[in-house]
């Protein structure tokens, strides 16, 4: 037995024991102890009481020490999430925070799309290997897998009321998936190059789809026939966005530009007998201000309009909606005014290229994904960078923000999705 007292110690705990046992009236047990310790007890010489108050002093600052590393971890959680916590803060100001809920694998090849089920407890994923996974977000378990394509899945929609998943392939097809029976009830063939992005139209009837073919189709689901082919871009077009109303269309495309067309006229045009094809009279704007690919866009909801006019002030008067955000590998973000068909800022951060972004459903922040393997929240009205969460061990190359529940999702070219609780 190691010893941790030294021998004054000792004979002085042994002291405050005996005259503990004495003072207290156990006298068998006093006269055993002595025997057993050897010692000859001397109350003139021996400290008195002094056991009894070294207990309450221990007990004393056994509590505070448990009260300061309350505190101390209380401080270590605000340190982690950066700021006060969620009991403290309105639900328009939370935002992703480590460390991840929880880090989902199954997919063995990198993650291309991730996107949560508007109104399930169900977020979906897509991948290289030809695959889309279904996950159960809040206990982190895996429920399904979709197949049918035979190359690299690139993007996935979910019809507004969430019965229709759409899919786009590198193998020329979007696919449409009854969501739930998980089933495939058609393939649509038309694009002559990979399919990269794919969106539905709010009115739930139509699907668009852009292609490395360097056009968009938009589809009719009823009958699965392409009703329209616009052309404009003179690059592969990288993804298609349609505004909250449906009256606008976004691409953006590996020739550095972002065209938003209007979706009313080409309507108007095809129900007038003049054919499938979207011509340049459908064009209402071109952005050309990045310096390379143009990787991601995202509409601005109308809850953001108040923390752009706020931002802008002093251009409240020239500005004038709708506003959307793109995400380039120049590594830069920029704040689009469409109206006027100006790049209201820019925003410097990411180390590497841009790979996708989203809205914050308060709209007073946008998330963007990157190559720096880093998800990154921007504050709208002060124009800054806020947060940077050390997302995945390699690039993260998707993310999706939850438009109800406080949740964000990220996928990466290490193969996991991981869900982020917002606070």
């Amino acid at each position: 037995m190691i010893m941790v007292l030294t021998p004054r110690q000792k004979q002085e705990l042994e002291y405050a024991i005996a005259d503990y046992l004495e003072n207290n009236g156990y006298n068998d047990a006093f006269e055993a102890f002595k025997k057993d310790a050897n010692i000859q007890k001397d109350p003139d010489k021996g400290p008195s009481g002094i056991l009894e108050k070294k207990w309450i002093s221990v007990a004393r600052l056994s509590k505070k020490v448990n009260e300061l590393e309350d505190k101390c971890r209380e401080l270590e959680k605000e340190y982690v999430i950066g700021a006060p916590l969620r009991d403290k803060r309105s639900p328009t100001e939370w935002i992703p925070r480590p460390p991840e809920r929880c880090t989902m694998d199954g997919h063995t090849a990198p993650i291309t799309r991730v996107l949560f089920h508007p109104i399930f407890v169900c977020v979906v994923s897509a991948s290289e290997d030809g695959t889309i996974k279904t996950w159960d977000y809040e206990t982190g378990t895996y429920e399904k897998t979709l197949k049918g394509h035979t190359n690299a899945v690139q993007d996935l929609a979910f019809s507004p009321n969430g019965k229709l998943l759409a899919s786009c392939s590198a193998d020329l097809s979007v696919k449409l998936w009854d969501f739930q029976n998980y089933i495939c009830i058609k393939t649509l063939y038309g694009h002559d190059h990979n399919v990269s992005s794919v969106t539905f139209v709010p009115s739930g009837d139509y699907v668009l789809s852009c292609s490395r073919d360097k056009t968009i189709k938009m589809w009719e689901i009823s009958t699965g026939y392409c009703v329209s082919t616009f052309t404009g871009h003179r690059e592969w077009v990288k993804m298609v966005r349609v505004n909250a109303d449906g009256s606008l269309m976004a691409t953006c495309s590996k020739d550095h530009t972002i065209i938003v067309w209007n979706l009313i006229n080409a309507n108007q045009h095809m129900n007038s007998g003049g054919g499938g094809g979207g011509s340049n009279n459908d064009i209402k704007v071109m952005l050309r201000e990045h310096d390379h690919t143009v990787e991601c866009i995202s509409w601005a909801p109308n809850t953001a309009y108040k923390s752009i006019s706020e931002a802008f002030e002093e251009k409240r008067k020239e500005i004038q909606g709708p506003y959307l955000v793109s995400g380039s590998r120049d590594n830069t973000l920029k704040l689009w005014d469409i109206g006027t068909g100006v790049c209201l800022f820019t925003f410097i951060g990411h180390d590497s290229w841009v790979r996708d972004v989203c809205w914050h459903p308060a709209g007073k922040f946008f998330i963007s994904a990157s190559d720096d393997k880093t998800i990154r929240v921007w504050d709208v009205v002060n124009k800054r960078l806020t947060k940077t969460l050390e997302s995945h061990k390699h690039f993260c190359s998707c993310i999706d923000f939850h438009q109800r529940a406080p949740y964000v999702v990220s996928g990466s070219v290490d193969l996991t999705v991981k869900i982020w609780e917002c606070r």
